[in-house]
């Protein structure tokens, strides 16, 4: 990992990065890191998605807001960062459309071999805003701090697997730079870096996205054995003391540091805004982190020594009766006319026959809800990272091929039982065949690999 090439902190920047509450992370975007790739890949191995937690030898330890604030000094009190993505070519003010927007807001518009969708390439912005002209006025200054920001949020905390594309959901929030300090970035950069942890944590999911500085950096403050040497000087934001750490073999071992912002050595450099009660008051609550579509749970209560408690669970059962829910009990407990009417015009009624999903009382459908058919439903894109698993295990069941040709051989064959067993049991009966004849032809290749038992294979 390294910092964002061509994009130069400029000192006209300044006032408005601080105006977004981004200045610090801005000023460790100027450093330069690199991750140690097998460390990071030894603690996703240790992730648990249930729980947001690394389960070690000691107990269980995760990423905290007060780990983002300590280590990128992002704010974490705010509002959270969403919105609607649905039709964003029409969800800006006034009906616009998006790019017509960017051109207003930036003073250029991308070519289209530069644009993905709604995503634009980091080469085109690092050529078109990585310097802004000397004596530039306030307005062009203005266009390239927003282009600085959108590199800043695309690549340092909301990167994707692939690194290299800047999605255009920010600009709502570079028009109003006043206001973006008001949102909880710290929240949202968390919960980002816990929904990229949680897909990566699939065994069939190769990369991992999000702001892996953080992730390095903390593990490198909570493992000091896992801590390279040679860099012992603290500066603020606290990931900056690992810039220009070049990864090498090391000594490893799991001694973890429960509290590792307690020392002097931490306190003197850090940014008093950090220590605001209106921050440190949210490091211990048990409460959702949202970025858009993204909601993941900040559970501290699983690791209460990060914050000098006891892990004492069997203290829950003793006091279960103190947490009993009390409320009102209504006379009709079913959903409200407000849902009813939400739910005919987004949800998917179609789901078995009309009788069983009939309201029985009576609350009258919209036109439009009516119509809604299977045809009117809009494609679902496939995911990329969840692969054809029956597919998979077909395959693996049958052996291994020697060639491609091989392998297309197989899936036209796999294709047609398919089929078969769709049309009627005719069909199917032929891929039963199909599967004992590829057995049989197979075997005299493979005969230490497949086994028949019947029409199975093993």
């Amino acid at each position: 990992m390294r910092r964002q090439q061509g994009m130069r902190l400029d000192e006209r920047y300044v006032p408005y990065l601080q105006m977004a509450g981004l200045y610090h992370l801005a000023r460790l975007n100027d450093r330069w890191f690199r991750l140690d790739e097998p460390l990071v890949s030894a603690f996703v191995e240790q992730w648990r998605p249930e729980t947001h937690t690394f389960h070690m030898p000691f107990g269980e330890c995760t990423i905290t807001l007060q780990d983002v604030v300590y280590q990128l000094g992002l704010p974490v009190d705010g509002r959270y960062v969403s919105g609607c993505l649905t039709d964003f070519q029409i969800y800006i003010q006034g009906g616009r459309p998006a790019w017509v927007w960017f051109e207003e807001l930036l003073g250029v518009i991308p070519p289209p071999s530069q644009v993905q969708k709604f995503a634009v390439n980091c080469t085109w912005f690092q050529e078109t805003f990585g310097e802004c002209p000397e004596g530039a006025d306030e307005e062009t200054v203005r266009r390239f701090a927003r282009a600085y920001i959108m590199m800043l949020l695309g690549t340092q905390l909301f990167a994707d697997k692939s690194g290299n594309r800047i999605h255009i959901r920010w600009l709502p929030y570079i028009a109003r730079l006043e206001e973006m300090g008001t949102y909880s970035w710290g929240s949202t950069a968390l919960a980002w870096l816990f929904r990229c942890m949680c897909r990566v944590a699939n065994r069939y999911v190769a990369k991992l996205g999000g702001p892996l500085q953080l992730l390095q950096s903390w593990i490198f403050w909570r493992f000091p054995r896992f801590r390279p040497a040679g860099y012992d000087t603290c500066s603020w934001p606290l990931t900056s003391r690992w810039s220009g750490y070049n990864p090498s073999g090391s000594e490893k071992g799991p001694r973890f540091i429960w509290m590792p912002y307690s020392f002097p050595d931490v306190l003197q450099v850090v940014h008093p805004e950090a220590l605001e009660p209106r921050h440190t008051a949210l490091w211990r609550s048990v409460t959702s982190l949202i970025y858009f579509a993204v909601i993941e749970w900040h559970q501290i209560d699983r690791v209460l020594p990060q914050f000098g408690g006891v892990q004492s669970w069997h203290l829950h059962w003793e006091t279960r009766a103190d947490h009993v829910l009390r409320f009102d009990v209504v006379a009709d407990p079913g959903p409200s006319h407000e849902f009813l009417e939400w739910w005919s015009q987004h949800g998917k009624r179609f789901l078995s026959s009309e009788m069983y999903l009939g309201d029985a009382r009576a609350v009258s459908i919209p036109v439009e809800a009516s119509q809604r058919g299977v045809g009117r439903v809009p494609d679902m894109d496939r995911v990329d990272d969840v692969p054809d698993r029956h597919r998979v295990e077909r395959r693996a069941r049958v052996g291994t091929r020697r060639s491609q040709r091989e392998w297309r051989w197989l899936d036209q064959a796999m294709d047609e039982a398919d089929g078969g067993g769709r049309r009627g049991g005719g069909r199917m009966q032929q891929g039963v065949c199909w599967s004992s004849h590829l057995v049989e032809s197979r075997q005299a290749t493979f005969p230490h690999t497949i086994h028949t038992d019947g029409c199975r294979q093993y």
